[in-house]
Order: C-alpha cells, then sequence, then structure tokens
C-alpha cells in the first residue's frame, strides 16, 4: 500500500470519535474502529512519530504501544479491524532499512528492533496468521529478508535475557514471518539470488545460496528454546514443499534422520529433538503426498522410537508433537477418498440444502441421515468401499493414537483426539466402527481419569466430524452419561472434573451435529443428567460446560419442554456461585417433574457423601429445599434411604445423612406435614444410636458432633416427640458439645439450645431450670477453658422461665467472667468475649420476660445500670496481647454491641415504664461514660475497631426508636457523627478529623485522648500522618489566642496529655505513643504561649519523665524522653535548667546510642539557649567538650565530661565545689565499693536516676536535690558504716 493509501486510510480512523456517526447504519468496520480499541488516538499518534522520524524510536513510546496491545490479550479479535493501519506503516519501514543492512548494520539493526518488538506484541495477541496478511510481498523482498535474517544470526547475542531486552528475539521471529509468507512466491527462488551470474552455475534441482542460507539459519533455530523454534518449522514447511526444493527436502529428511539416529537418552539436546518434530509435524501437514511418501516409513520408525524412549515419557510437550506427526503420517499413507457413510446434517441453509444442480443425487441411508454425492464418482464406487486395503502402518499410528488417549498430559490426549478423528474420517466404515470400540474400552472400570477424558475428547471429535452415528448411541450414550457423574475420591479431595467437563464437551457436540429427529431420544436421556451437573457440580467449569451444553441442544433441536426457561435461569453467570445453583437454580429447575427425581437422586447418590464437608452441607440444605413439590416422597422413600446411612461406617455418608435427615424434617415441618409416631419414634432414635455406636471418637468425631447439634435443632423447631430418657440425653448431649474446645461446634450446640429448651423443658418444673442453671455456674469456674466460653454462651440463650429466680446470682458470674484482672493467671479472650456476649443476651432475656412493673423488674434494671454497664465499661479497657495479637480487641468489640443493647434496654425502660421519675436510669453520666468510652475506641489504630465504634455512635445518636437523653453537646455530636451510611469510618482520613473535635469538650477530651494519641504515636506511618494532621490543624485554631486561657484549646491539651502521663504511669502501651505525640506538638512550637501554665505543664511533664526514664531499656521510649528534655530546655528559666540537669544525666548512661543521643541534643541546647544557661565565656568551652568526647565509647570518659559539664553550667552556689572535693576522693568505682560494700545501682534507684550513673554524679545529684542528705551519704560511704548505710537506704525507700 502506497504511503497515500496509508494515510488515507489513518484518516478515515481518525474519524471514530465524530459523535454524529450513525452507527445502526455504519459499515461495520467503521462500527469497530470507533469504540474498540479506545486507545487508538495515542497508538496513532506513537506511530506517526515513529514514520515522521523515519523508524527512530524511543523506550517509552514502544513501552506505551506494548501496554496498549497487551491489554487485548485475551480479546485480539478487537484489534483486528486496526492490524492494516498498525503494520503496514511499520514493516515498510523495516522493509526499507532493511535495503541499508549493507551500508551500516548496526545502527540500522538498532532502528529495526523495536518497530519488530511492537509487530511482535500484535503477533503474540492476534495470532501470525493475522498479522502476516499486511506484511511486503514482493519478489524482491525475498533476498531484503534473508540478508535481514542473516545479519540478525550473526549478531546473535550471548543470553536470551539480552535478546529480550534489546529486541533481538522480535527481530528474528518477525523476520522468520516475512520468510513465511515471502517463500510462497510462484516464482524459481534462483531467479531472485543476486549472488548467481547465471542459472547455469546450479546444477540441476541444487538449491541457491539463498536457500542454503534459510536452511542453515532455521536448522540453528530448530534448538532454541524460544518461539524461533517454531517460525523456524513454519518456515521450512513452506520452503521444503515448493515443488523446486526437492534435493532440498531429501538433504533435511536426511539431516533429521542422522540426528534421530545418533542421539542417546543421555546426551540429547531436548530443544533441538523438539524443533526438528515440530518441524517435520508441519512439513506433513502442508506437503503433498507424492513428495512425502517417501519419507513416511524411515520417519515413522524414527519416532516410534523416540516414542518408547525416556525422554518423550519425561517430556509431554515432545509427545504432543510426535502424537501430531504420526497422524500426519497416516493421513499421508491413506489414499483420499469420499466418505459417503459419514453422518451428514441438514444445515440451516437455504442455499447448500437444495441441490445447486441437477446432476446431483441424494441417497438416503439405512442410518436415516442423507448423503450428497455428486456425478465425478459412481455411487458403486462409493459405496463399495469396504475393499480397500489400509496400510499396516496406519494400524501402528492408530494404536499410537489409542494410546496418547490415556496419555498423563492433557495437551497430549487432546492432540490424539484430533488426530484419531482425522485419520478415521478416511477409513471405510467397518474399520471406523472398530476404532470406535477400541475407543469405548476406554471407558472400562479399570481404567484411570487421563483414558475416561482421552475418550470423551475422541468421542466430541468422532461426533463433530460426522464419524459417530445414530446406530451407536446406545452404545455410546450410557458411557457419556457415566462421565457425566465421574468423580473418584482419592485421599482427601477427588479428581475427575476434568472428565465431567469433557462429558459435557460431548453433549455439546451432539447439539451441534445431529438432527432433532435422530437426537429426541437421546436428548431425553441427556438433558436430567446435565441439568444435575450444570447444578449441583462442585467446580464451576463443569457446571457452565454443561449449562453451555444443554443451551446448544436447545436452541439447536428445536422445541424442548421448558427448555427456553430453564436456559435463561441457568445461564453463564448464575452458576458462577455454587450456593446459588444448589438452592435457588436447581429449586426453579426441580419444578418441572422431570428434573425432580433426578436431581434427588444426585444428592443422594453423590452429593450427600462427598468428600468435601461444605459440600455436605449444602446439599443438605438442597435436598430439604426441593421438600416442597413432594413432601409425601420425601418423608416416604427420601427419609427411608436416608435415616439408616446415618450409622454409616463412612464419616461423610453418616455426616452427609445426619444433616439432611435434620434439614429434611424441618422443611417439610415448615410444609405442615404431620409425621406418624413410629417415623417420629425413629427420628428421635437416630441420636442415642450414633451415641451407642460410640460414632463422637476416633476421626470425624468433631464433624459428627456439629451434625448432631444440627439435627437436634431441626427436630425441635420441628417439634419431633421424644420421650424422658431422650430428652436427658440429648440434653447431656448438648452439653458436652457446649463443653467442646472447637467454637463451631460450640456455636451450633448454642443454637441447638435455644429451641431445645424453649421445645422441651420450658414446661418442667423448677427442678431441670435449677439443675441446669447450677451446671452452668459451675462451668463458668471450670479449669477448662472451653467449658467457660461455653457456658457463658449457653447462658444467653436460656429462656426468661430459666433465668428469673436466679437471675441475681447469673448476673453477678457473668459480669466477674466478663474482666481481665479477675482472672490473671487465665487470659482467655475468647471466654470475655462469649462471657460479655452471654451477659447481655441474659439483660435482654431478664427484661423482655418482666413485663409488670413489681420490685423484681426494677432490681433487674437498677443492676443492668450499677453493675453490668460499670462492667462493660471496664471491659472496653481490654487490650489483652497474645500471640494471635490484640485478643483484647476481640472483647472490646462485643462490649461496645453490648453496651448499645443495654443502653436501649435502659432508654426504653425510662420511656416507657418510669416516663415521670426524677431519676432515670440512663442518667448524664451514665451517658456522657457511654459516649467517651466508645469515642475512644473509635480514635484507636485498628480500622475495624474504629469503623464499629463509629457506627455504634452514630445509631446511639441518631436511634429512630427511642431518643437517648441526656447525652452533652449533642449538636455536636450529631455534625461530627452525621448520619451518613456511605461514609467510610475505617478511612482515617474521614475519621479522625470529625472525631478529633471532641478534645474541646472537657467530658469527652481525656478519654478520646488517650486513644488517640496511640494513633499519633503509632508504628503505622498512614495512620499516624492522618491523625497528626488532624489534630495539629485541630490545636492551630487556638495557637497564640491567650484571651481566655482557660477554654484555649492548646492549654486543655496540654492538661490532658499530663493527665493521661499520669493514668498511665508505666503502661507502655499508652506512654510511648503520648511521648510521640508529646515530642510531635513541641517540634511544632505549641504548649510555648501559655503564660503561666507552660511552666506547670513542663514541670508536670518532667516529674512524668523522670518516672517512665528510670531503669528503662526501651531505646526507642529513651530517645523519645532525650528528645523532649531537648525542647524543655530551650524555655525560659528556672524550668530549663531542671530539665537541663535530667538531660546531663544521660550522658553517662549505659548504652552508647542514649549518650550519643543526648549529646547531640544538649550541643543544640547550648547552641541555641546557652546564654540563659551559663556565661558565655563558658558556652565555647562546654561546646568543645561536647565535640571532642566520643560518647559512644568509653563510659568513664563520659562521666569524667558530663562531671565537667556539670561544672561549667554553674548550677547553684559553692555547694557543687565542695561536693565535688569529696566525691574527687572517690575516683573509681572499685573503692566506693570497698568502703560501703554497697553496688551503685543501690543509690542509683534510691535517688531514682539511672543504676548507671556513678558515685560522683549520684554524690553530686543528692546535694542538688538535698544538701543535708548527700553530706549524711558522704559521712557513711567515708566512715564505711556499712550496717547504718544499709538501714538508711531501707528506712528511706519505705
Amino acid at each position: 500500500m502506497s504511503d497515500m493509501d496509508t494515510t488515507g486510510n489513518s484518516s478515515s480512523l481518525s474519524t471514530y470519535s465524530n459523535p454524529e456517526e450513525d452507527d445502526e447504519h455504519d459499515t461495520k468496520e467503521r462500527v469497530l474502529l470507533r469504540y474498540f480499541l479506545q486507545e487508538w488516538a495515542l497508538v496513532k499518534s506513537i506511530l506517526d512519530r515513529i514514520v515522521a522520524n523515519d523508524g527512530a524510536t524511543i523506550p517509552s513510546d514502544v513501552n506505551k504501544i506494548r501496554f496498549v496491545i497487551d491489554k487485548y490479550q485475551e480479546q485480539g479479535q478487537l484489534l483486528e479491524p486496526y492490524l492494516e493501519s498498525i503494520v503496514n506503516p511499520l514493516m515498510s519501514l523495516v522493509h526499507s532499512k532493511s535495503m541499508q543492512l549493507r551500508v551500516d548494520t548496526d545502527d540500522v539493526l538498532d532502528n529495526i528492533k523495536p518497530i519488530c518488538i511492537i509487530i511482535y506484541s500484535l503477533v503474540t495477541v492476534c495470532g501470525y496468521k493475522s498479522v502476516i496478511r499486511f506484511f511486503p510481498h514482493q519478489v524482491s523482498d525475498f533476498e531484503i529478508a534473508v540478508t535481514l535474517l542473516e545479519k540478525c544470526h550473526i549478531g546473535n547475542s550471548l543470553t536470551s535475557l539480552r535478546q529480550e531486552s534489546t529486541g533481538e528475539m522480535e527481530t528474528k521471529c518477525v523476520t522468520l514471518l516475512w520468510l513465511y509468507i515471502l517463500v510462497l512466491i510462484p516464482f524459481d527462488i534462483s531467479s531472485v539470488d543476486t549472488s548467481i551470474a547465471n542459472s547455469d552455475q546450479l546444477g540441476g534441482l541444487e538449491p541457491s545460496p539463498l536457500v542454503i542460507k534459510i536452511l542453515e539459519i532455521s536448522k540453528d533455530h530448530l534448538s532454541s528454546s524460544g518461539p524461533m523454534r517454531r517460525f523456524s518449522g513454519l518456515v521450512l514447511s513452506r520452503l521444503l514443499t515448493r515443488p523446486d526444493m526437492s534435493m532440498a527436502f531429501v538433504r533435511f529428511i536426511e539431516w533429521t534422520f542422522e540426528f534421530m539416529l545418533s542421539w542417546s537418552e543421555d546426551n540429547i539436546n531436548q530443544f533441538r529433538i523438539l524443533g526438528i518434530v515440530e518441524a517435520l509435524a508441519s512439513i506433513f501437514k502442508v506437503g503433498e503426498r507424492k513428495i512425502l511418501i517417501d519419507a513416511v516409513d524411515k520417519t515413522w520408525a524414527n519416532i516410534s522410537h523416540l516414542m518408547k524412549s525416556s525422554v518423550a515419557a519425561r517430556n509431554s510437550l515432545l509427545r504432543k508433537y510426535i502424537v501430531k506427526l504420526s497422524q500426519r503420517i497416516g493421513l499421508i499413507c491413506l489414499p483420499h477418498r469420499s466418505t459417503s457413510w459419514r453422518y451428514m446434517a441438514r444445515t440451516s441453509s437455504l442455499g447448500k440444502n437444495i441441490p445447486l444442480n441437477a446432476t446431483e443425487i441424494i441417497y438416503p441411508c439405512s442410518n436415516g441421515q442423507q448423503v450428497v454425492h455428486v456425478n465425478d464418482m459412481s455411487s458403486a464406487e462409493i459405496l463399495e468401499e469396504d475393499s480397500i486395503d489400509v496400510p499396516e502402518i496406519v494400524e501402528e499410528i492408530i494404536e499410537l493414537l489409542l494410546s496418547g488417549l490415556k496419555d498423563s498430559d492433557t495437551v497430549v490426549r487432546w492432540s490424539a483426539a484430533k488426530g484419531i478423528g482425522r485419520i478415521t474420517a478416511c477409513l471405510t466404515s467397518s474399520l471406523a466402527e472398530e476404532v470406535l470400540s477400541s475407543i469405548l474400552e476406554l471407558f472400562s472400570p479399570g481404567e484411570g481419569d487421563g483414558s475416561w477424558h482421552g475418550g470423551c475428547l475422541a468421542l466430541a471429535e468422532f461426533a463433530r466430524r460426522g464419524l459417530l452415528l445414530p446406530a451407536s448411541f446406545p452404545k455410546v450414550v450410557p458411557l457419556i452419561i457415566k462421565a457425566l457423574h465421574y468423580d473418584i475420591r482419592r485421599g482427601p479431595h477427588s479428581i475427575g472434573s476434568h472428565v465431567r467437563d469433557a462429558a459435557a464437551y460431548v453433549c455439546w457436540a451432539f447439539g451441534r451435529a445431529y438432527n432433532y429427529s435422530d437426537m429426541k431420544g437421546i436428548l431425553e436421556q441427556l438433558a436430567p443428567h446435565l441439568l444435575t451437573v450444570a447444578c449441583y457440580d462442585r467446580e464451576v467449569n463443569c457446571r457452565r460446560a454443561a449449562s453451555a451444553a444443554f443451551q446448544e441442544n436447545i436452541g439447536r433441536q428445536g422445541d424442548f419442554p421448558h427448555g427456553i426457561d430453564i436456559v435463561s435461569s441457568a445461564d453463564y453467570f448464575s452458576l458462577a456461585s455454587r450456593t446459588n445453583s444448589y438452592l435457588n437454580i436447581a429449586v426453579s429447575i426441580a419444578q418441572y417433574k422431570e428434573y425432580l427425581c433426578p436431581f434427588v437422586e444426585e444428592l443422594l447418590s453423590y452429593k450427600i457423601s462427598h468428600w468435601d464437608r461444605s459440600l455436605r452441607e449444602l446439599a443438605a440444605q438442597a435436598i430439604s429445599a426441593l421438600a416442597k413439590y413432594d413432601p409425601d416422597y420425601f418423608a416416604g422413600p427420601v427419609l427411608g434411604r436416608l435415616i439408616p446411612l446415618t450409622l454409616s461406617v463412612d464419616l461423610c455418608t453418616r455426616h452427609g445423612a445426619t444433616l439432611a435427615v435434620g434439614e429434611l424434617v424441618l422443611a417439610l415441618h415448615g410444609c405442615n406435614f404431620f409425621f406418624h409416631m413410629e417415623k417420629q419414634q425413629k427420628l428421635a432414635g437416630i441420636v442415642p444410636a450414633i451415641e451407642k455406636a460410640r460414632l463422637y471418637r476416633g476421626k470425624g468425631g468433631e464433624i459428627m458432633r456439629s451434625a448432631v447439634s444440627r439435627f437436634i435443632d431441626c427436630i425441635s423447631r420441628s417439634a419431633i416427640s421424644l420421650n424422658d430418657k431422650t430428652r436427658k440425653l440429648l440434653l447431656d448431649t448438648l452439653t458436652d458439645n457446649l463443653k467442646h474446645p472447637n467454637a463451631q461446634i460450640q456455636c451450633s450446640a448454642v443454637d441447638a439450645l435455644r429451641h431445645f429448651v424453649q421445645a422441651y423443658l420450658v414446661s418442667f418444673d423448677e427442678k431441670v431450670p435449677n439443675g441446669i442453671i447450677s451446671k452452668y455456674l459451675e462451668l463458668l469456674d471450670d479449669p477448662n477453658v472451653a467449658a467457660r466460653r461455653g457456658a457463658a454462651l449457653g447462658f444467653g440463650i436460656l429462656p426468661y422461665e430459666f433465668l428469673c429466680t436466679r437471675w441475681r446470682e447469673i448476673l453477678r458470674k457473668l459480669c466477674k467472667s466478663c474482666l481481665l484482672q479477675n482472672k490473671p493467671d487465665d487470659p482467655d479472650a475468647e471466654a470475655r468475649v462469649n462471657a460479655v456476649r452471654g451477659l447481655v443476651s441474659v439483660c435482654e432475656t431478664l427484661t423482655r420476660g418482666s413485663s409488670n412493673r413489681s420490685s423484681e423488674e426494677n432490681s433487674i434494671h437498677s443492676f443492668i445500670k450499677n453493675d453490668v454497664m460499670r462492667t462493660l465499661f471496664d471491659a472496653l479497657d481490654d487490650y489483652a496481647i497474645d500471640n494471635r495479637g490484640d485478643v483484647g480487641s476481640w472483647v472490646r468489640d462485643a462490649a461496645m454491641d453490648a453496651l448499645e443493647r443495654c443502653t436501649y434496654i435502659l432508654c426504653k425502660y425510662d420511656h416507657l415504664i418510669a416516663p415521670n421519675q426524677l431519676c432515670p436510669l440512663f442518667d448524664e453520666k451514665i451517658a456522657t461514660e457511654l459516649i467517651k468510652g466508645i469515642a475512644k475506641q473509635a480514635v484507636e489504630k485498628m480500622d475495624k475497631i474504629r469503623g464499629i465504634a463509629a457506627r455504634i455512635l452514630q445509631r446511639i445518636i441518631h436511634y429512630p426508636q427511642h431518643f437517648v437523653p441526656y447525652i452533652p453537646h449533642r449538636e455536636t455530636l450529631e455534625e461530627v457523627i452525621p448520619l451518613d451510611t456511605d461514609l467510610k469510618w475505617e478511612d482515617p482520613t474521614v475519621s479522625y478529623p470529625r472525631f478529633v473535635q471532641l478534645l474541646q469538650f472537657s467530658c469527652y477530651s481525656r478519654s478520646v485522648l488517650s486513644g488517640y494519641v496511640i494513633a499519633v504515636g503509632g508504628l503505622q506511618e498512614f495512620l499516624s500522618k492522618a491523625s497528626k494532621d488532624a489534630l495539629l490543624e485541630f490545636v492551630e485554631v487556638s495557637k497564640g489566642d491567650t484571651s481566655q486561657m482557660t477554654n484555649n484549646r492548646e492549654f486543655m491539651l496540654s492538661t490532658d496529655l499530663l493527665w493521661v502521663l499520669q493514668k498511665y504511669q508505666k503502661c507502655n502501651r499508652v506512654i510511648m505513643p503520648t511521648m510521640k505525640t508529646i515530642e510531635i506538638l513541641l517540634s511544632g512550637k505549641f504548649f510555648l504561649n501559655m503564660e503561666g501554665h507552660t511552666l506547670d505543664f513542663c514541670r508536670g511533664l518532667l516529674d512524668s519523665l523522670a518516672v517512665e526514664l528510670k531503669g528503662t531499656k526501651d531505646f526507642t521510649k529513651l530517645y523519645t524522653g532525650i528528645s523532649i528534655l531537648g525542647y524543655v530546655s530551650s524555655l525560659m528559666e528556672p524550668i530549663n535548667c531542671r530539665a537541663l540537669a535530667q538531660l546531663l544525666y544521660f550522658l553517662g548512661h549505659r548504652y552508647p546510642k542514649i549518650r550519643k543521643a543526648a549529646a547531640d541534643q544538649v550541643y543544640l541546647v547550648f547552641l541555641q539557649n546557652a546564654t540563659s544557661l551559663m556565661d558565655e565565656d563558658k558556652v565555647e568551652k562546654s561546646l568543645e567538650i561536647l565535640a571532642e568526647t566520643s560518647w559512644d565509647g568509653s563510659l568513664e570518659d563520659s562521666k569524667l565530661s558530663r562531671l565537667q559539664l556539670f561544672e561549667l553550667a554553674g548550677f547553684e552556689d559553692s555547694r557543687i565545689a565542695s561536693s565535688s572535693a569529696v566525691i574527687e576522693e572517690a575516683t573509681s568505682k572499685g573503692r566506693l565499693q570497698e568502703k560501703s560494700g554497697i553496688d551503685e545501682n543501690m543509690i542509683g534507684d534510691f535517688l531514682g536516676v539511672d543504676s548507671s550513673y556513678n558515685p560522683q554524679i549520684t554524690m553530686f545529684v543528692a546535694i542538688k536535690a538535698s544538701v543535708g542528705i548527700a553530706f549524711l551519704l558522704l559521712y557513711f560511704l567515708d566512715h564505711n558504716y556499712n550496717f547504718y548505710l544499709t538501714i538508711f537506704f531501707y528506712s528511706f525507700q519505705k
């Protein structure tokens, strides 16, 4: 195509975005161009830029186009309308650049490679057959393409990685594809070879130099591990099968024979053998019979030997190519004939059904099909085919293909199936029947899943090609039905999904290949089985395959009862969900009586005893969902089959049967079906029989316990009559299950106990309820944590009649079980969670059951207010941690939910029962505690907890049923927490800017701040940034505002921070992030302009730091504390002197890193604020000491330097000098220990400083704090009064 044509085509493509285009009346190509490649404008601009630059590209442009093309990997047909506009200009550039190769090879190749990368990307997405149609294919291009291939081959890189990164591999592939189409030119290749002076230089059929180059390069590429191997085989197949290439073909075949004869299993080039076999398969595919027939015998001998080797056994790809080559050899050996015996279905085209001329004759055949013959072959010649001899080699090939159907790899089986279909199409009807019989033998019970799968694929090929006659349906259809349900258990899983998928493919092929008259009876057999697979198969691909097969048959075979309705409901998307398929799609299809019994049989025979537990549970629900269509059938034969299976020796069977019986009984009860007494006795005896058979023991005991609990739940809700002995046994069973450590078993037991008690125990006297209550109260103190968990849940489902007599004792026991501090030796989070849930459930049951205004009812509500609410508030402080993480969050989650429910209980009582009472139960104190407790959880670090807390507050503030009164600052809360269900409270950028507003209210601020600082000072960067930004923005509003100091946000925040430090003293979970928060605020210059309160804040801060940093080994805590001391040391007097003194102490810390960090802070303090701490003449000396001392070196040197800094700082008066004179006498640690016999750590602990401080500094601190105590200590040390010194320390500490 010329440049003008290309430009015109491109301009037409650019009009795709015109909104006035008429899609309905426009051409298909224009509509495709308009919509299907949304990035065409970008691609077009890059292509224009490449063409304008004469092929010069930049890597970013190539990567952009590759990215766009790769997006269409699974929908390559969407790119096909654009291929001409993309490939033509690019290949024109490749063509023009290739003509320059002789001048400047390297630069030209560098320009060609990026272009070939783009073209190869199109090949991978659209396929090479679609792309090469737009390659230049003039005769003169042949030598140019060979030159390009030669240059690429000569410049071969060292590694495949190098090829991939530079485009060498793509260039070779594109060049080979270019040659693939050029070798088809109908001219003598030697005539375009300019290296030949005249044609007389070649003798006879001798190949030209160009051909020799192609052959040699292609042979080398056959050893490649990349796509060049495949494309080289394609080039060889087209080149060697030319009529003028007989000599080259012979030489190539001889070369392959030599290699196949010379290889050994110990030394073989795996890729070379793959390339040779693949190339031979391509050659035998496109070559003519007269050219290839002479090479058949040797080729077959070589590949049959290769197929039996261990090399082929280890290489599935090699076996696939051998199978492909074998079938091509077989087709070459068989003579071409018209297979008149094949089934020919009527076509839907009128033109094809009407004979085109009077010479065509239609012969009816005995098997019901029509065979169309043309007049170039007599009917006698066509029908008399049985006398034709079949070569012996074909029989061997068929044997190989039949064995290939049983191969372990799907690709080999699929290739063998297609091959045996092709060869059978060339055989006579009698021989084809023998092949079919051999295929049917693959379905014998002794064969594996591979044989069944290969057999199904072969039958599908037979059906598609008309080789499977309707007369064979009675033999084939039963096997296909078995294959549709093929599922073999192998240990903890099963195999057979690929067999079922292939069987559905056979059914799909039947629908396309046969007429309705021949398929009517077969479809009636297959339809129920296809629908059972479509609804009840475990694998989604099998469900969809069966649905597609059913839809194909319904669409092509004509009218079928309810076919359209079924296809409409069981479509591709609705079958994606297994639960939806079982409980909705199958139920809608089962309304048609033709499918109800097959569905039930599928569930009873296969799914109830399936190896997958979840599938058994789903099958039990599915069978109960079908009961409404025929209750008598399900209550009779179905239950009759299921009840004996509950005692099966197979765990899966008895588990599924037990569940199915329970679900079915409950479903029949919902249909108002009444069981006669004999049937009820059988149902009541299932659990005792399981107990008697001891089926709870050993493997699968837990599964059976869960199933039995569900069964008891179902019969309790169905009101099945039980005698006293059975009732007691079932109660004991549920109690045992309630104590089981498996949480799922406990939950199922709780659900069953709820209905069991209501159905069978409420009507008894007080003895039974008291016994149950006493039993569960004992379990709450049981050493077994599982028993405590179950007992707490058990109380939550007991009815009012059980709880009313001993409610106070129950609530107190549950309150005690909710809190961590009551069980220091048993931090079981699950037990506390269950206790919280049980506590609130008991409260709801008691308040619902008491409907009169009795004193008992008032007592219950008062107890909820005073004890239960207090317990739940305490549970919000559960931050227990174990190896699973923050397990306390489970308790806090349950506590927030319980607080919400208890709030509604109290508000409802105040509103309905006592609206006029002066002292309501839900007062302002509880409302404040409630809001601030939950708000604290709404600002902490866990996304889930924040979301739960925010939504609970949202419901409480905007509660639609009963107004929750006495909430302080309700208007602001309604603005902060609006009634908007779309708010994503888990997002920190959403929650923190809202909840930080609560810090302005003193009733909420401290509690909220104690949770907020955990987020600000936490380790999660995104969470910390969002919370910090919100806090700084909140405080910025009042920064510098001193008009009303007590109402100033900065003042309130500083006060609350000091409260948090004192409240959570030595609690690193809160103290560490609080210190980091203070450090962040101090770095932002906050707390510096609060007049007199700044001094109070710093004083309280230093007091807290002295406590927190004492003796700690936490580096992060020490770093943060040192940083805060540095900020405070830069403030006004006198607080800065105290901070500096504390900071100087760390210069003698035991850890070098801490000494170094402290020295850095002291250095900064002296640089910024030295004049307020010491004289100017001492500043230089102090900075020199700080700079010259190796603080992370010797500890003794650091301590001496620190002492010098103390003296230079000039703290107080001459007492320092006098104390220094005394300390000078004891210059070493050993001397002090000699005199006193007391370790310096005791002194450090006594004085509240780090135990690593030396005695000199210890004495100095003592002098600074109290001169009298210091001199007393020195006196004891100097006179060796060890006994008095010990008494002094002990008494002072006490």
